[in-house]
């Protein structure tokens, strides 16, 4: 049996997977779940902790080796767009900025008044957003921040840096910045150079699969002379969920589902259309260069901040019965836009529901079990709305779709949004992130087949989705 582990940092939780791989299949053990707590400087910019978040990296490890041994490898994934700025020395300059900061609007809209959000959509395939890399890069070089910083460093190879004191910038991940040319999987120097980036600001670029290095300093960690690698995995978590999807056949349609739903259809070229861009649609890069067409939908952020307000009141109430009690509630519940504006910053949510309820006359819910049903109803329109708009936009039809990730859990969410989709739906595995994480060390290692195919069939042999089919469909406004 050979011991792999995955760290997956989630924007609002992190864990350490063990992989244990043998003769007899894949099983994955959870060892450390831990909070991903952000929280603002004295100046008041959002920050991740990000020296707390390595420690518990660390304390995973720690308790991998203790139940089961000694890992051959080790593999980083975490959420996309965000950066750290280190120093000649590799000391990190400030904790990284939270994408959900409030300042990444105007760096947006300085960028934009420099360079049309058509022209960086036509060269990069990536949507215009608010916390999108390039124009926090942009603002920190006005700043002067880029004049102090010898390396930027994405959240995933920085954890790898600290682990080996190598440093690389996987591609997957590297497609989000909205500084890579998605048709050729290169940086895009022309656009770097008249934005003001410097992309030796970067190390080299990294595909999925390739060793990093071995851990140093191991004695704190790893009893052992021969320390573990960390292997270079889709570092992008999406990408790495998308990678364990258990589909047989293409179009492979896809909702990964977390603090966001990620929804839509995995293509062998991107669709970098005028109609792809207004929509809001992004290709981002997959393992083998696959490409990731997708839509930002408001996710599980909405039922966590939601229960955060709650539990003002009762310290004791628990998201699984939040969302237990709301299986009880009518079907048509009241729907709105969760990604409105509104839900854009951390905070109470239940007046803003209401208020965006009633901006489409629609009757606001009242009770906690009618709140938390028609955020599921409204996260489930808002999947239907992606889906739809990416089969349009791609001409690609697909018959079925495949929602991995924390929503899998949910058979109320995972049955609204067939309904509302109007489509079979295939739910599981919920750690699909951690199964690509680790399935991509095992082909690195040799342990299982090479290929996309072939990492997918593990995850069919091993893993136990759910298959929901569409009961009378709800219209999707």
């Amino acid at each position: 049996m050979t011991v792999l582990a995955a760290v997956d940092l989630g924007a609002s939780s992190g864990r350490v997977v063990a992989g244990l791989v043998g003769n007899d299949g894949v099983d994955l053990h959870e060892v450390h779940r831990f909070p991903n707590q952000p929280a603002r400087d004295p100046g008041g910019t959002l920050r991740w902790d990000i020296g707390s978040l390595y420690a518990d990296v660390c304390t995973g490890l720690r308790k991998v080796v203790d139940r089961f041994g000694h890992p051959a490898t080790i593999g980083i994934d975490s959420w996309a767009v965000d950066y750290a700025l280190l120093d000649v020395d590799g000391t990190l300059l400030a904790d990284p900025v939270h994408y959900r900061d409030e300042r990444n609007r105007d760096a947006q809209s300085e960028l934009l008044s420099r360079v049309t959000g058509a022209e960086l959509f036509a060269r990069t395939g990536i949507a215009q957003q608010p916390f999108n890399t390039l124009g926090r890069l942009d603002a920190d070089r006005r700043r002067g921040l880029l004049d102090r910083a010898a390396r930027v460093v994405l959240i995933p190879d920085l954890i790898g840096y600290w682990l080996t004191g190598r440093l690389g910038t996987e591609l997957t991940n590297a497609s989000t910045t909205q500084l890579l040319d998605v048709r050729t999987a290169t940086w895009d120097t022309e656009l770097a150079a008249h934005v003001g980036v410097d992309l030796e600001l970067f190390a080299p670029l990294r595909r999925a699969g390739e060793p990093l290095g071995r851990v140093r300093d191991s004695s704190t960690l790893f009893d052992t002379d021969h320390p573990p690698r960390v292997v270079t995995v889709a570092s992008h978590d999406t990408a790495s969920a998308v990678a364990a999807v258990p589909a047989t056949d293409a179009p492979l349609a896809f909702v990964a589902t977390g603090t966001w739903s990620l929804v839509g259809l995995e293509l062998d070229e991107p669709v970098i259309t005028a109609d792809a861009r207004t929509t809001g649609f992004t290709n981002e890069l997959g393992v083998e260069d696959r490409i990731r067409f997708l839509r930002n939908v408001n996710g599980f952020w909405l039922i966590q901040q939601y229960l955060h307000e709650l539990r003002e009141q009762d310290p004791t109430l628990t998201h699984e019965q939040l969302l237990a009690a709301a299986a009880d509630e009518p079907a048509d519940a009241a729907v709105f836009d969760v990604d409105s504006p509104l839900f854009a910053a951390p905070g109470p949510m239940s007046q803003r529901v209401r208020e965006a309820c009633r901006s489409r006359g629609s009757v606001p819910p009242q009770s906690p079990p009618a709140m938390t049903r028609c955020i599921l109803s409204s996260m489930a329109t808002g999947i239907a709305d992606a889906l739809a708009d990416g089969s349009r936009l791609s001409g690609v039809r697909p018959d079925e779709v495949h929602l991995v990730g924390g929503g899998a859990r949910s058979a109320l969410f995972c049955q609204l949004v067939a309904d509302t989709v109007g489509l079979p739906l295939t739910a599981g595995p919920v750690e699909a992130t951690a199964w690509g994480n680790v399935l991509v060390q095992a082909q690195a290692l040799g342990l299982h087949g090479p290929g996309l195919p072939a990492l997918r069939a593990v995850v069919r042999r091993h893993a136990e989705p759910t298959r929901y089919l569409p009961r009378e469909r709800v219209a999707a406004t």
